[in-house]
């Protein structure tokens, strides 16, 4: 009996792109979905709260040069300060999962496909993703 495991080393690694398509033409979907998802469900949500405010001023470019003075005096450096606090990053991760969830309960909606387009005229503007060879690590 041959296992899994023979059968995924004689097939060689997993294909991620459908049969019937060609590669190029999966990986330029897959982009397009990739950027309108990011910009839809990530890009719009409490991020931009994060994401606002003012920018302090580095002149060494990489914010060496930037303590942060909290309310017991202590000198933190720039690299050191935490830019978002547990129950700020509780809310986004829920706010983001609830917009992929509905991004994927909402796809065959035409009304909702439309409002896809028009974000992806947006998103179309970003640079091509890449795979993330990290992420399963």
């Amino acid at each position: 009996m041959v296992t899994a495991v023979e059968k995924a080393v004689v097939r060689g690694p997993p294909r991620c792109y459908h049969p019937a398509m060609r590669k190029e033409d999966e990986e330029r979907i897959a982009a397009r979905l990739a950027k309108v998802m990011a910009m839809m469900c990530v890009r719009n949500t409490k991020l931009e709260d994060i994401h606002a405010g003012l920018v302090p001023v580095t002149k060494t470019g990489d914010y060496s040069d930037v303590v942060v003075v909290d309310a017991d005096g202590r000198e933190i450096p720039w690299a050191e300060v935490s830019h978002i606090d547990d129950a700020q990053m509780r809310e986004l991760m829920k706010e983001i999962v609830n917009r992929l969830y509905t991004f994927h309960m909402r796809i065959d909606d035409p009304e909702f496909q439309a409002w896809v387009d028009r974000w992806a005229s947006v998103a179309a503007k970003w640079d091509d993703p890449n795979v993330e060879d990290g992420m399963l690590k």
